[in-house]
């Protein structure tokens, strides 16, 4: 299963930004070149395969991962046996 997640972008160098997965130090890198506007440092960006797909805002950034959070962190979120 692939998953695209919400990224803050730190940096972007041509049309690839180095952006911040959740709160942590893990840093991704991602291509801009699907999105109709460059984003700025300090947006968010939604990730996937290596692709920026599209601007979000802050606070579905925020919201989106504090679901994803939830769901890896509660016992519902592990694979059920059977």
């Amino acid at each position: 299963m692939c998953l695209a997640v919400p990224a803050e972008v730190l940096s972007i160098d041509g049309d690839i930004a180095v952006c911040r997965v959740a709160q942590g130090r893990t840093t991704v890198k991602a291509s801009l070149m699907l999105l109709p506007r460059m984003p700025v440092p300090g947006e968010f960006v939604i990730i996937h395969a290596g692709f920026a797909l599209r601007v979000v805002d802050r606070k579905a950034a925020e919201e989106t991962l504090r679901v994803l959070s939830e769901s890896v962190e509660s016992p519902q979120g592990a694979s059920a046996e059977g």
